[in-house]
């Protein structure tokens, strides 16, 4: 692709989903970050007059050829429904534009490795929106374990349980397929988990509340599960928690770390580092938006090569760890995680 951008950060950008992230996460990170949005692309022609209206696009289209097509567009953010999203990747890769895509990227492995793929052959980087990574509490999280000053990790709880505000329930609790925590929350925590203490999933035991109240997409999970270099990961992910802060806590043989109000998009969460009696409140002095972190480090792999902030590959990895969790919900057994070199 011809790259014309001015100054670094100024990557010329198409929205393909005109959604609720894209409106109160990405358009602000993205602008913040010297960029600019030069379309949007919504399967509704209705919705996607208001929504460029409402925020300040000139241009809209119900095409994705269209909308990625364009040469005054560079990358592509992909935040459509999730069935939507292997198509719409390709399409960008075919048009030689980088790629940002929303987890999960795909509803099947398959799928997402062929928009991996189709990525790789055209050259262009792609890059997956999980945002914990950025976060500023989790950076602190993942420099403590990498100093070693708590030993080797053995376990990880994970509290990612939420209250679903009303504007957001639609698919993701009448979906049965692409939707339910498992493929919007859980997803996430092993994404964070990932950054943190690197390794991945390799095995997933998951159970689901399953009362009369239960929409169609389980929408309060626990799981266990192995993780490699014989750490084990427990998850509990849910849409009907309004009260109980959210945590990420590490256990080592030397030590351990607790977090809370840690699992969000916002830069807020506090840590702290145990051994034995003493805790240790640790200082985050940098509390950098999530999203324009990521928009940042997404310029600079187009900039510089470099990689960003959450891969492609660790997307697969996000993925496939759910899939194992919607396996064993549904067979009632531990299900095995298909592994990503």
């Amino acid at each position: 692709m011809t790259d014309s951008r001015q100054t670094p950060g100024g990557t010329r950008w198409a929205l393909v989903g005109a959604s609720d992230i894209a409106a109160t996460r990405m358009i602000p990170a993205i602008r913040s970050h010297g960029g600019q949005i030069n379309v949007v692309q919504s399967g509704d022609p209705d919705w996607a007059v208001v929504y460029a209206e409402q925020h300040g696009i000139d241009e809209w289209t119900t095409s994705v050829d269209d909308a990625v097509g364009r040469d005054d567009v560079d990358a592509v953010y992909v935040s459509s429904q999730n069935a939507k999203h292997r198509d719409q990747v390709i399409a960008a890769a075919g048009a030689g534009k980088h790629v940002l895509a929303e987890k999960p990227l795909a509803l099947t492995l398959d799928d997402a490795r062929s928009m991996v793929a189709a990525c790789e052959g055209a050259g262009v980087v792609m890059a997956t929106n999980h945002h914990l990574p950025a976060s500023p509490v989790h950076m602190a999280m993942r420099e403590i374990v990498a100093t070693g000053e708590i030993g080797e990790v053995r376990a990880v709880h994970v509290s990612h349980a939420v209250g679903l505000p009303d504007r957001l329930r639609g698919w993701r609790v009448d979906d049965p397929v692409g939707g339910g925590v498992v493929l919007d929350v859980f997803i996430h925590d092993i994404a964070a988990v990932a950054a943190i203490i690197g390794g991945q999933a390799r095995t997933v035991m998951a159970a689901a509340r399953r009362g009369a109240d239960v929409p169609a997409a389980p929408n309060s999970v626990m799981t266990v599960v192995q993780w490699s270099a014989d750490v084990i990961v427990q998850t509990h992910d849910a849409y009907d928690n309004y009260d109980l802060p959210t945590s990420l806590d590490i256990l080592g043989d030397r030590g351990a770390i607790s977090s809370r109000m840690s699992m969000t998009g916002d830069p807020v969460g506090e840590v702290t580092v145990h051994h034995g009696d003493d805790a240790t409140p640790i200082d985050v002095p940098v509390r950098d938006d999530l999203y324009l972190t990521t928009v940042r480090a997404f310029d600079e792999a187009i900039d510089a090569g470099t990689e960003p902030l959450v891969t492609a590959r660790d997307g697969l990895r996000s993925l496939a760890a759910a899939i194992a969790a919607l396996e064993s919900l549904r067979t009632g057994c531990t299900a095995h995680v298909e592994q990503i070199d």
